[in-house]
Formats: C-alpha cells, structure tokens, sequence
C-alpha cells in the first residue's frame, strides 16, 4: 500500500470567489508536480478553525490569523509557512507549543520592501504628489510650482528603527544618494552597520538627527507605538517618517496631530493601525501623507520570490530537513519536531 500523501493547505485568500487564483505570479507548480503531495486551499475563514488543519502536513498562510484554537490536537501539523515576514497574524508560542515550525521569507521581500521605502522618500522629498496635483492644474497651478521646492539628498541623514534584513537593504540601495546613516537596533550586526557606513545612536538621537526617519523593526510588545508623540517631538519640522513595516509600530492619533499641525514636513506610509481604515480617519485627507494600502512592495518578482521560499520550506520539511527561515528556533529541539522529520525522511526522504 502506498504511503499517505503530504498534504499542503493554502489559506483561502490565495485564491478568488470563482476559484482564479488572487497571485497569478505565485508559481504553484513545483509544488503540485512534487512526487507524494497532494495541495488543498481552505475555505475562507478568520481565525482559521483546527477542523480545517485536521489532515494537514504544511500550510502556506496569507492573512488569517493562525491562532491557538487553530492547532488541531493530533499533532499531524508540522509548519506554517508565512507569506512574507510579518507573523503577528500567528501565534508564534501555541506553534512552538505544538511542535509547529514557524517559517518567513525574508529572501523574498528584502530587496521589494527596500526599494518601496526609497520609492516613498524620493517621492516625499520631490513634492511628488503635490507636483502631480499642480500640473494637473494647468496653467494655475504651473504658476505656483515656485512654492514647492523639493529637498536635495546629498548630506542629509537617513535613519532606520531597525537593522535587519530589509534595514540593510535600504541601505545598500540608498548609497548612491551620499547621506549620512545612523540606525537604532539593540539587537544589530556590528559588522553589518560597519561595512554600510552606519552609525548605531540611541532612539532618541535617531528621532533628533534624521532627516528622512524609516521604520523597518517587527512589530512586537517592545515596538508598539515606539513612535510615539513625545518621539514624533524630537523630529525636525523639515523631517519626513515613512512606514513600510507594521501600523501599530507607530501611534497613528499622535503622528496625525503631528502632521495637521505642520510639524514635520510629511509622511510616507504603506501601513495603517487600522486596516483597511475607515473612511472616516482624518489622516486621509492630510495633503501632506503618501498613502498606499499596505501593498506597495507587491511586484509580480515579490510574489514570486514569496511563493518559491514557502514551496521550498514546505518540501524540505516533507524530506525531512530543516527549512529557512524559521522564526520560532526553539521548535527545533523538541521531540515532536525531530520525531516528525525523522517520519517524513522515511516517507519521502530521496
């Protein structure tokens, strides 16, 4: 008798009502052709409920939450593979509990994330959106383009919360620009910071010293509204905060106030605290804010480098082996996890 398929769930949301998948650029392929695996998409539903995770071996997880009342109690459950790096939406201790590897794509949103950061400070500093506004004003509003100059990047100082993964990216790419780079991370690479040119200063010198002031740390209980009014106080009035990362980092009633009171010179954010916000939330109507719905790094590459890192976690787990990209390094140890990895070896190892 044949051995038991593995089977690979998919969040509901990767594909559409009429069942066209929602990331066409999400390459299937390699998975559903892998020898002895068998794929499945869930029904939609937030939480997602343990009956559903009952026959599962690997889920690729978009946006529902994976909560502890998700994990199914027999056990079969081995990973859950985020769509990204963000994992607020998973309970990182009910996983590790459960013997459950917790596994992100840091390889696949590094370089996207950091050129959406670049792209939001050099349409802030240009007057882009305010450019755009003017010209199709027409001859009244070519008139005034006088009033809009925009800020050379040449010796100003680009900050970063954080210097991880997508913080060193920004980086990189920010070299040819020749600014001055100072970082606050209590967890960052000495070498890394080293070799970019990085200066390592407390948060508050950061908020003081920065020009363009990024946010590019996860959202934690140590990181929730770290960017506070009393830090948003620190900064320039010609200063610009961007926020690709997660909207809770920053406290998003203190950074409005900031910005209808003119005390920085504006904002670039692809995250909100509330998503989507209502349309009632006055910091839509702030001419002074780039906005965009938490999906500005979304590239047909993004997509595809995502979707290739999580295939690759769920078929190393199948072969027995250790994938990427593991959050929760502690699973790794325990015997559920190493009794799991000896069972797929023996069942699918090559």
């Amino acid at each position: 008798m044949s051995a038991a398929p593995f089977r690979v769930a998919l969040s509901g949301d990767f594909r559409k009502p009429d069942g066209s998948p929602t990331f066409p650029d999400f390459d299937l392929g390699p998975l559903v052709s892998a020898p002895g695996v068998e794929t499945l998409f869930l029904e939609p539903a937030n939480p997602i409920p343990a009956a559903q995770m009952a026959d599962v071996d690997a889920l690729i997880l978009l946006m529902p939450r994976f909560a502890a009342e998700s994990v199914h109690p027999n056990g079969r459950l081995g990973l859950v593979a985020r769509f990204g790096v963000g994992y607020d939406n998973v309970d990182t201790e009910a996983c590790t509990r459960a013997g459950i590897a917790l596994a992100i794509t840091p390889d696949g949103v590094r370089r996207p994330v950091a050129v959406s950061i670049v792209t939001l400070m050099l349409a802030l500093t240009g007057k882009l959106m305010t450019k755009d506004r003017l010209t199709r004003e027409g001859p009244e509003g070519f008139a005034r383009r006088v009033d809009h100059m925009g800020v050379g990047l040449v010796g100003r100082t680009l900050g970063s919360i954080g210097i991880g993964n997508i913080g060193a990216e920004l980086f990189r790419l920010a070299r040819p620009y020749d600014m001055h780079f100072i970082a606050h991370d209590p967890f960052a690479d000495r070498k890394v910071a080293a070799e970019l040119g990085i200066e390592l200063v407390d948060l508050e010198t950061l908020f003081r010293r920065a020009d363009v002031l990024t946010v590019n740390c996860p959202l934690t209980p140590e990181t929730r509204h770290i960017v506070n009014a009393q830090r948003l106080g620190l900064m320039k009035p010609t200063a610009y905060l961007i926020n690709t990362a997660r909207g809770p980092i920053v406290d998003q009633k203190a950074l409005t106030q900031v910005l209808q009171e003119r005390r920085i010179a504006g904002a670039g954010l692809d995250v909100l605290e509330q998503e989507p916000p209502s349309i009632e939330d006055p910091i839509l109507g702030l001419d002074n804010v780039i906005l965009a719905p938490h999906a500005l790094c979304w590239t047909d590459q993004c997509f595809a480098g995502n979707g290739a890192a999580d295939i690759r976690a769920v078929l190393s787990v199948m072969k027995g082996e250790e994938p990427r990209g593991v959050v929760n390094r502690a699973v790794l140890a325990s015997p559920a996890w190493k009794a799991r990895l000896e069972r797929n070896r023996q069942r699918f190892g090559r």
